[in-house]
């Protein structure tokens, strides 16, 4: 396939773009979170080009994007106080709000599921694209399945050229994470997957909230996955990664010796860190100085390890705050749930 790159971002070239979703393409977008790669949700064949493309698994459900709040009821049937409440608080936003879907969203697009994800991405570039499409677009990340989201356009060109109609060129997210996604289905507003709009951000709006105890952690095998990445190993790179998480002394005491005992072996050792301090590591990358940055740089450092050959990668994670559960989520599910605790949890 011959794909389109669009790096001059005008209403001409966003035009043709969303033509180009008219007429049963797939065209990876710039957002505030992560790149993603959309179809439209009314165009069940298109819809089918995202999952051969990203080789994704067809029970993992997709996020339906719209350029406006007024456009909600497109997606969804019925809109509940609460997510009432999210949409005029932070949309447009990091966030996407799980509710029932409307008969015209495709069932590919929601997995089966009677309920849909509904998002409204905060960049102007996103926004505009969706609006020129002149229908909802359903889009997961743009990436290979189960590897590093991308934050940039470098990052989609190399999964998705070949692969994606076109792809629009933007600038780098700034979130770094996907959306926070909270299902609003229930008596009581329910974060499915961490991000930038917080579990303390949705209780002081609606004035209750709760984390779904997958959040650390996979849903089984036989299980269907209520929202994208419940399910499947995500965010992976080529390298086997660990998490050392814990007091931050502790946290570099047992990266230290492992980078050593993994040199020995002959690995080539990656860390992305925390501290300051030289692990001794063939590539250390800084996480930065809270998670808010971490977050930023979380899927690009992944990369960055895959780019230079690394065997071995030990994440720290030592900084408890706002975006440490959104970082934690990404970093467990990179590592496939392989944690070291450096002290008693």
């Amino acid at each position: 396939m011959d794909t389109v790159i669009i790096r001059e971002i005008n209403e001409a070239n966003l035009a043709k773009a969303g033509e180009t979703i008219r007429g049963g393409g797939i065209v990876a977008f710039p957002t505030e979170t992560v790149y993603g790669l959309g179809a439209s949700a009314y165009d069940a064949e298109a819809v089918k080009k995202i999952y051969r493309a990203k080789g994704r698994p067809s029970d993992n459900p997709l996020i339906v994007h719209l350029s406006d709040v007024s456009q909600v009821e497109k997606a969804a049937r019925e809109i509940p106080e609460t997510a009432q409440k999210l949409f005029d608080s932070f949309a447009p936003g990091p966030f996407t709000v799980i509710l029932k879907k409307q008969p015209d969203i495709d069932d590919i697009v929601t997995a089966g599921l009677d309920t849909v994800g509904v998002r409204i991405p905060s960049d102007p570039t996103a926004r505009a694209f969706i609006k020129a499409a002149g229908v909802p677009i359903a889009a997961p990340s743009a990436n290979i399945s189960g590897k590093p989201s991308p934050t940039c356009a470098e990052h989609v060109l190399h999964d998705m050229t070949g692969r994606a109609d076109a792809i629009i060129c933007g600038g780098n997210a700034k979130v770094g994470v996907e959306s926070t996604i909270i299902d609003c289905t229930g008596e009581i507003p329910t974060i499915l997957r961490p991000g930038g709009i917080t579990l303390e951000d949705v209780i002081s709006v609606c004035g209750k909230g709760q984390l779904d105890k997958h959040v650390l952690s996979s849903v089984s095998a036989n299980e269907q996955p209520k929202c994208p990445g419940m399910k499947y190993k995500h965010y992976a790179p080529d390298a086997d990664v660990t998490v050392v998480e814990g007091e931050k002394s502790h946290t570099e005491r047992i990266i230290s010796d492992m980078v050593q005992e993994y040199k020995r072996k002959g690995n080539t050792v990656g860390v992305l860190a925390m501290s300051d301090i030289d692990f001794g590591a063939d590539l250390q990358i800084s996480s930065g100085k809270n998670n808010k940055e971490f977050a930023e740089r979380l899927f690009g450092a992944l990369r960055k390890f895959d780019d230079r050959g690394i065997d071995v990668v030990f994440a720290q994670f030592c900084m408890e705050d706002s975006y440490g559960l959104a970082v934690k989520n990404r970093l467990y599910k990179s590592a496939g749930n392989k944690i070291i605790y450096t002290e008693k949890k």
